[in-house]
């Protein structure tokens, strides 16, 4: 496995030549290195995996976990609301420009059909519309921009906390287990990535309608 230690360039890496190892060696080294300007980064694109060890490291010590949500739900809002404002200017120019997100936007009007205001405050939860959601609200001149800033924050909130307290106490979990826990950080960033990518995979083969 690649030593990230020794790396500080991380703009050249290939990202999708990487095996999930790396991948997983890579955020956990960004984190540590770059601390809560990696989180803010992370969590201002889509970045649940990011986060989850945000919150583990956070339990290793590294790191503050309040202070880890607070940056999680700064970078969670900004990005999101930084979509909406693009659905609202660009939006439709965006769509007509990438004909492979029709399907992705179908789903998001379904789910607002049928949630109404519970979309703008889970939608980080379903898998596929992260970034479109914000995007085709935007887009929607029915949706005001204060009522999706409101329920864009109280969402970014239950995300910030959810995901971070999920790392946090995984780490915890395996403390109990393993008392010298420190030494083995990246058997368990492993573990936590073999659980994302099975509930990604679940997600991404299931063939479920809204």
């Amino acid at each position: 496995m690649h030593d990230w230690s020794c790396d500080r360039d991380f703009t050249v890496v290939k990202w999708d030549y990487l095996n999930t190892m790396d991948k997983i060696a890579f955020l956990h080294s960004l984190v540590e290195t770059y601390g809560y300007y990696a989180l803010l980064a992370g969590t201002f694109f889509e970045g649940e995996t990011i986060l989850l060890i945000g919150g583990l490291v956070a339990r290793l010590g590294y790191l503050d976990l309040s202070v880890v949500m607070l940056v999680a739900f700064i970078g969670s809002f900004s990005g999101d609301q930084l979509y909406f404002f693009v659905g609202r200017m660009k939006g439709r120019e965006l769509l007509t420009r990438y004909k492979t997100w029709e399907k992705r936007v179908e789903k998001v009007h379904c789910l607002m059909a049928r949630y109404h205001d519970l979309i703008m405050v889970g939608f980080r939860f379903v898998y596929g519309i992260r970034i479109l959601t914000p995007l085709v609200l935007g887009m929607n001149r029915s949706v005001k921009t204060g009522r999706f800033v409101l329920f864009n924050a109280i969402g970014a909130v239950i995300w910030s906390v959810a995901v971070s307290a999920g790392g946090y106490f995984f780490g915890y979990a395996i403390e109990k287990l393993i008392h010298n826990v420190k030494h083995l950080e990246i058997a368990v960033l492993v573990g936590i990535a073999g659980v994302g990518i099975a509930v990604l995979a679940f997600r991404k083969f299931r063939r479920k309608k809204c």
